[in-house]
């Protein structure tokens, strides 16, 4: 009996002295680091104006369109697809803050799934009868959907801009225009959600959850390894799949886009991690920091300093390839799956080594491992 006594008190002993580590360890991580110094870096240096300047593109954008619509000329349509181009540029600074109302609507969904349902977006326009907010059309709008009108579907050696001149081409020219709108309405919806929610963001300073940083590291960590890693490279390179599906990357029809969208993803992603503002013009708290101020290592270095090095041989990687990413499937696959896998390494020191240090844990799942 005194036994089952003794041992019990153990048991409560070393119970109660784990759980008091634990609670050391989440102080110490709290008291390392200021939170607020973060969030406001976060939402006044880079979100807001990160969304501020997509929204501007996207203006630019339908003004091209509208100007195209007037007036169906080749230097018209040379326009829009300008302007196509620099506002899926501005689109990779903003697809990672996939929080609030952009998680709410399905905002990535409707303006950048890949590749686009072809079949879909000529039923639409034949029929005349189409909702962009039903589900089953996310892969028929968005830049997707726009890379097509502008630059794809010509099989019989006639040129875009015959189609928008055809019997038909007040039809390609209505669902050019509303898909357009509707990645305006969308946008606004977002934008002026985030800027009426902001103060709440900046003021969740706790460690729990559903608190901003845990939250949007989850999100940032999320789309590194799913819609950049994945998406850009990966599901195209075959890596999830029995053969390479070169026609899966994105900007297929435009088919010089694909590296530059990938830098320009790249770029902000190393930025949002090291917390350069929008504009370049400082750079102030954000996850470099906070491993600094842990003082986490990894081997001799500090966690932070690591992986962004592995961001710039990832960003190296990148730009060593063709500007059109199936012809570099095509013609030096090897070359791609290396790149694939410099990008893979600091998904597993995001993923595993950073959520460790920050206490964080993570809120998705997925089946093709670290």
């Amino acid at each position: 009996m005194k036994k089952n006594k003794i041992y019990l008190l153990i048991f409560i002993f070393l119970g109660t002295f784990f759980i008091a580590c634990e609670d050391s360890k989440e102080d110490q991580i709290e008291q390392s680091f200021d939170r607020s110094l973060v969030l406001l870096n976060w939402s006044d240096n880079i979100i807001t104006p990160s969304y501020e300047a997509f929204q501007e593109k996207l203006n630019i954008l339908k003004a091209s369109v509208d100007k195209f619509k007037t007036n169906v000329t080749q230097q018209n349509l040379d326009l829009v697809r300008i302007e196509w181009v620099n506002a899926y540029k501005s689109w990779q600074h903003v697809e990672m803050f996939n929080i609030g109302k952009a998680e709410e609507i399905y905002y990535s969904s409707k303006m950048n799934v890949y590749p686009a349902n072809i079949s879909r977006i000529k039923s639409n326009i034949d029929s005349e009868q189409y909702n962009l907010g039903n589900a089953n059309n996310n892969s028929a709008q968005g830049f997707p959907a726009l890379d097509y009108l502008l630059y794809g579907g010509i099989s019989d050696g006639s040129k875009v801009i015959d189609r928008f001149l055809s019997q038909d081409g007040n039809k390609y020219l209505s669902y050019l225009e509303n898909c357009v709108n509707e990645m305006i309405s969308l946008t606004k919806t977002v934008v002026d959600d985030w800027k009426a929610n902001k103060g709440s963001f900046v003021s969740s300073t706790e460690n729990t959850a559903t608190s901003s940083i845990n939250m949007l590291t989850n999100d940032f960590i999320y789309y590194y390894e799913k819609g950049f890693r994945a998406n850009k490279l990966g599901i195209p390179a075959g890596i999830f799949s029995s053969k390479t599906i070169p026609e899966n990357i994105e900007g297929y029809y435009n088919g010089k886009i694909s590296k530059v969208l990938a830098l320009e993803a790249l770029n902000a992603v190393h930025d949002f991690f090291v917390g350069k503002s929008f504009d370049n013009s400082k750079t102030n708290e954000s996850f470099k920091y906070i491993l600094k101020s842990l003082d986490t290592k990894k081997g001799e270095e500090n966690l932070g300093e690591v992986i962004e090095s592995k961001l710039l041989e990832a960003k190296l990687k990148v730009e060593g390839l063709d500007e059109n990413f199936a012809n570099q499937i095509n013609s030096d696959k090897v070359k791609f799956l290396e790149t694939y896998d410099a990008i893979q390494k600091v998904v597993v020191l995001l993923k595993v080594d950073m959520l460790q240090a920050l206490n964080i844990n993570v809120d998705y799942t997925d089946a093709d491992g670290d």
